[in-house]
């Protein structure tokens, strides 16, 4: 019987298996117009280094954490 090695897989580069490559974090500044997919339309009014982003969507405000998956700058 076979037993897992601690030893990570490795993985060739034309494999049509390759684990995924995770997207570059986006960068916000006070300013940006940005959407969102649940609230909208807004304005970038703060960021938290890169924890958070406090955004205004006119009628509410929102602290947004990271990972900023649902949001893009316009």
């Amino acid at each position: 019987m076979m037993t897992e090695s601690a030893v990570p897989r490795r993985r060739l580069p034309n494999s049509p298996f390759k684990v995924p490559a995770v997207p570059a974090q986006e960068r916000f500044s006070v300013g940006d117009r940005v959407t969102h997919d649940v609230y909208g339309l807004g304005r970038v009014i703060g960021v938290t280094g890169d924890t958070s982003v406090d955004v205004d969507f006119g009628s509410r405000q929102e602290r947004i954490p990271s990972p900023f998956s649902r949001m893009y700058r316009l």
